[in-house]
């Protein structure tokens, strides 16, 4: 899958999989896994935001935090700038860790309560030695300033904060260490719909100044469609759909997929969609159905569904789609 453009490509993923052990009652009761991804791969292209989007449970969060090894995947490859991040040792992973940075969820339980707002920002330069000792003073100041927080807040704890402050120091902590890559976990998801606003344009503005790279995880197909460049449908642990936003959210190709986008509030209550409306619950992922995950829960799913997993091809061009029927969906 898309290896012509992967090679330029500054994060690809092949073939992950990240399974969780369940704990047995017995010795004698047979192991089993809760299979959260399953064989996943995608890329992601410098200066780019790739969002991740599907229902709590399908394995969004998860894949970011393999690829950052915060859980050491079952199998699979990782490659950042052509080099296997698996293959690295724990000196290695460091060194590497400043160009790979995370903004998690919950913007306070990621802070640490103990420590100021300058604690924090010169813990990460002196592990990193990003910046001069001398010279982490102006520079903390600096990062505050570029997201918007009065300098001084350097003395102040995380719980004298709001919630949107305290995402804003979240992510001049990321940026603390100069990195290029960084993974938004649900960044704004915990935040007021007012402050989500600002914390998106926020990003946008960082990765013009900074030449950032988003790897952006959320539910929500509203704030995906303000800042992706592409989308990619995760569905039970597996890739549905990978596409340019403007494709992906005008020509949806798979079932799953248009009914997430279906379900996307229009504020002009003179314009109706109609909504497809997904009967049934999301199987559990530790005994995923066999052929297609989603033939559960899909209106046209037959036999073949059932029995046959469909391989996740490009139906056009940069256009991917797990799906047997998807040229017969486009034309509905």
């Amino acid at each position: 899958m898309e290896t012509t453009v992967a090679n330029h490509s500054l994060l690809e993923v092949k073939n992950l999989k990240q399974y969780f052990p369940v704990k047995r009652d017995s010795i004698f009761q047979p192991k089993s896994y809760v299979k959260a991804v399953d064989d996943v791969s995608f890329f992601l292209k410098e200066g780019e935001t790739l969002s991740i989007v599907g229902e709590s449970g399908c394995g969004k969060s998860t894949t970011g935090r393999a690829i950052l090894r915060l859980d050491e995947p079952t199998d699979g490859e990782i490659y950042y700038s052509g080099h296997n991040i698996l293959n690295l040792n724990k000196k290695e992973l460091r060194k590497l860790r400043k160009d790979l940075q995370i903004i998690f969820q919950d913007p306070f339980s990621s802070l640490n309560p103990r420590r100021t707002v300058k604690q924090m920002l010169n813990e990460a330069m002196a592990i990193q030695k990003v910046v001069e000792k001398q010279n982490r003073l102006a520079r903390m100041e600096e990062l505050l300033q570029i997201v918007g927080l009065p300098t001084e807040a350097l003395d102040r704890y995380p719980h004298e904060f709001s919630g949107g402050q305290r995402q804003r120091l979240g992510i001049a902590r990321a940026l603390a260490v100069n990195p290029k890559l960084i993974i938004c976990d649900e960044a704004v998801s915990a935040l007021d719909v007012s402050i989500q606003a600002q914390i998106l344009n926020l990003l946008k503005k960082l990765q013009k100044q900074f030449q950032l790279t988003f790897l952006f995880i959320s539910h929500d197909l509203s704030v995906v469609r303000h800042i992706s460049d592409r989308v990619m449908v995760m569905y039970l642990g597996k890739v549905v759909e990978i596409a340019d936003k403007k494709d992906l959210f005008e020509q949806p190709s798979h079932p799953y997929t248009k009914a997430l986008i279906s379900s996307i509030p229009i504020p002009d209550p003179k314009i109706k969609r109609e909504r497809v409306l997904l009967k049934g619950d999301v199987p559990s992922p530790i005994n995923p159905p066999t052929g297609c995950r989603f033939h559960t829960r899909c209106p046209f799913a037959v036999e073949k569904c059932r029995a046959v997993e469909p391989a996740l091809r490009e139906m056009k061009p940069n256009h991917f789609v797990s799906c047997h029927f998807a040229e017969d969906f486009d034309q509905q």
